[in-house]
């Protein structure tokens, strides 16, 4: 007889003066450990300190409020035009990882523009180590919600998500993927994989590539998952793919061309002071 994961944890770590979730706590932790990573990029090449807070600022904004407007308008428009104010209800979930990529990106490029003055590929090469650490962390926080999961499955690994109102709708007995530990696994593994360019293999030389890649472990494992992954609003049921493999798309060819473009350019000779630039020395270098 086939033995099954039968998930039955808790999305809530503490319930008392507030209410602590898991997901916030894998946020948060995100958050904190990127920021030592880009602060040690940034150290390693001689970047200002400065730029950190700035950029610390300008990334979560963006990711909460890109992520948000991208569940809004990709998936449940027809929703919250109807109840407009419902938008600024984050609390009762709906986030949108492209809608929070595009935030990102408009993000660094406001930052880039207005702060570092260098080209927003410079940031981005850099930023996104971090992100694909903090992509696997979210992934477990909606484990620990189980939410996001996939279709039923035989395979000895299936999970059974005993708190899930969708699965005792729609598969009420039987298992189904753990899709969110898969695309956690992909993304842990693409953070490895961009770790070891950067410090290993100086990829920060050719502008572009971490970025490209970046682009294409996140995007790519995500198109592949969602065929085996639930809809998330009913019109996708019509759909040959459905809207996170359409927005996918886009990524994934950004992702590619950046690596051709980064590998058919002369690499780069930079220099690494290993501490941050002080003020005086930026304005001299520039």
């Amino acid at each position: 007889m086939l033995q099954y994961i039968i998930w039955d944890a808790s999305p809530i770590i503490y319930d008392g003066f507030i209410t602590l979730r898991w997901y916030s706590l894998a946020f948060m932790i995100g958050f904190i450990v990127g920021y030592m990573i880009v602060a040690r990029i940034f150290k390693h090449e001689g970047a200002p300190e400065e730029w950190l807070g700035t950029l610390l600022m300008w990334v979560v904004g963006a990711t909460i409020i890109g992520a948000r407007l991208g569940h809004v308008f990709f998936y449940e428009w027809d929703v919250y035009k109807a109840d407009p104010i419902k938008i600024l209800y984050v609390w009762e979930g709906g986030l949108a990882s492209h809608g929070g990529t595009i935030g990102i990106i408009l993000a660094v490029i406001l930052f880039s523009i207005i702060t570092t003055k260098r080209s927003p590929i410079w940031t981005f090469d850099r930023l996104v180590i971090a992100i694909a650490l903090v992509g696997g962390l979210i992934r477990l926080g909606n484990l620990m919600n189980s939410e996001i999961f996939g279709h039923a499955t035989t395979l000895p690994w299936g999970f059974m998500f005993v708190r899930s109102a969708e699965w005792h709708r729609l598969y009420p007995g039987m298992a189904c993927h753990p899709t969110q530990i898969y695309e956690a696994l992909c993304y842990f593994a693409l953070f490895a994989l961009l770790m070891w360019m950067y410090w290993k293999k100086n990829a920060e030389e050719r502008p572009g590539l971490i970025f490209g890649v970046f682009l294409i472990g996140i995007f790519l494992p995500r198109f592949l998952i969602e065929f085996i992954k639930n809809d998330q609003v009913a019109f996708e049921a019509t759909m040959t793919l459905n809207m996170g493999q359409w927005l996918s798309l886009p990524f994934i060819i950004g992702g590619v061309l950046l690596v051709i473009y980064a590998m058919t350019h002369p690499r780069l000779h930079l220099t690494f002071p290993n501490k941050f630039a002080t003020p005086k020395a930026l304005n001299n270098k520039r």
